[in-house]
């Protein structure tokens, strides 16, 4: 194999499929990329046995042929090879196995382990097909991912269940995340070929890939799926993985459909004045306590080491008085996925969850469970 490319695209290209790599890895192999060259294009893969990222870009193939080197290292080489520099790569003749790295005067040599060796992801076959807007995906991502449990013991809830919701007035691509004490739900128009899907919980990891790989991605995104394995193909990157096996839990009947008292705030002004008092907590975690009266509330933090901090906000409020307490940094969570002017709370009482709405966004739904205060 041998190879020229352009620096900046072969450090985009490596930037994305290095970072599904294990940076310890007890399998030698998944420690490498996969470069493979042929007909004026170089295609390079990794994977995690869970996760497979494939990326084509063109470059001059002078010599046919595949080798594996060390992800991270030859995405730190190429990295610091000056701005605009033609990469060569070339695969050394002999059984050595070694993997020369060039630009100008700088050379490398990598040892490569067997590309025999190089485990290939089987997709199998993927009869459910659809297509999403590249910025509506970030969306479902942006507005589930921070509810996704990190807590091991419960994996049904590791990551962010999508199906086709048909419980509305219209069927919808519903996104739901939770981690048992708060929930996450985004919706979209139904897109063509997704109304037969099964439900599918997409892991935590892929959704942190992936979202990292649509900043480079415009356009359409082609999504395919199966019960066990689900794939985004963009812009020359092929992104599949595994489903989580397991089954999610009934999220409707978590969300309370009796709150009625009615609270609405300015969204930005909100968030800000969370962040404000929580100051005095040495931790995010600490419950804000909101006291709720007719068109205003005050948020408090007691914090018996350091103090208390209080601030009082206009609201819009007319039902009776109420007194809750939040976790502050699943408030801020959820404020800053507000993208309206306002933001919506409907309560019940101060030991029942809460439904947090953005006033500007029908698409978007948020529970929460009080804490004690």
């Amino acid at each position: 194999m041998k190879i020229n490319v352009e620096r900046g695209a072969f450090l985009k290209a490596l930037s994305h499929v290095q970072s599904v790599v294990e940076r310890r890895n007890t399998i030698p192999i998944l420690s490498n990329v996969l470069v493979d060259a042929a007909k004026g294009t170089v295609k390079l893969t990794a994977t995690d046995l869970d996760i497979e990222i494939v990326e084509s870009l063109p470059a001059d193939v002078l010599r046919n042929g595949a080798a594996t080197a060390p992800a991270h290292m030859l995405y730190d080489i190429v990295r610091k090879l000056p701005d605009g520099a033609m990469v060569q790569v070339e695969l050394m003749p002999g059984d050595a196995g070694r993997l020369q790295v060039s630009a100008g005067s700088v050379r490398f040599e990598l040892a490569c382990l067997p590309k025999e060796d190089f485990p290939q992801m089987a997709a199998g076959a993927l009869p459910h097909r659809f297509r999403l807007a590249a910025n509506d995906l970030k969306r479902v991502i942006d507005r589930t991912r921070f509810a996704i449990s990190t807590e091991e013991t419960r994996f049904y809830l590791n990551g962010i269940y999508v199906h086709a919701a048909k419980d509305g007035k219209a069927p919808a691509l519903r996104a739901v995340a939770t981690d048992g004490h708060r929930l996450a739900r985004f919706e979209l128009e139904l897109p063509d070929g997704a109304s037969d899907m099964p439900g599918v919980i997409i892991p935590r990891k892929t959704v942190t890939e992936l979202r990292r790989l649509l900043d480079d991605a415009d356009g359409a995104i082609e999504i395919a799926l199966s019960d066990t394995k689900i794939q985004f193909a963009f812009s020359g990157v092929d992104l599949t993985s595994k489903l989580i096996d397991g089954t999610f839990p009934d999220y409707q009947r978590v969300i309370p459909s009796g709150n009625d008292k009615a609270l609405t705030l300015e969204a930005k002004e909100f968030g800000l004045a969370v962040d404000r008092v929580s100051t005095i907590s040495a931790d995010k975690t600490r419950a804000v306590k909101l006291v709720i009266a007719k068109d205003k509330v005050t948020l408090t933090v007691v914090n018996p080491e350091s103090g208390t901090a209080t601030e009082e906000l206009d609201a819009n409020y007319s039902a009776s008085p109420i007194e809750i307490g939040f976790n502050a940094k699943y408030l801020l969570d959820i404020t800053n996925q507000i993208e309206g002017k306002q933001v919506r709370f409907m309560l019940s009482d101060a030991g029942s969850p809460t439904v947090i709405e953005d006033t500007d966004d029908v698409r978007t739904l948020y529970v929460l469970m009080p804490m004690r205060v």
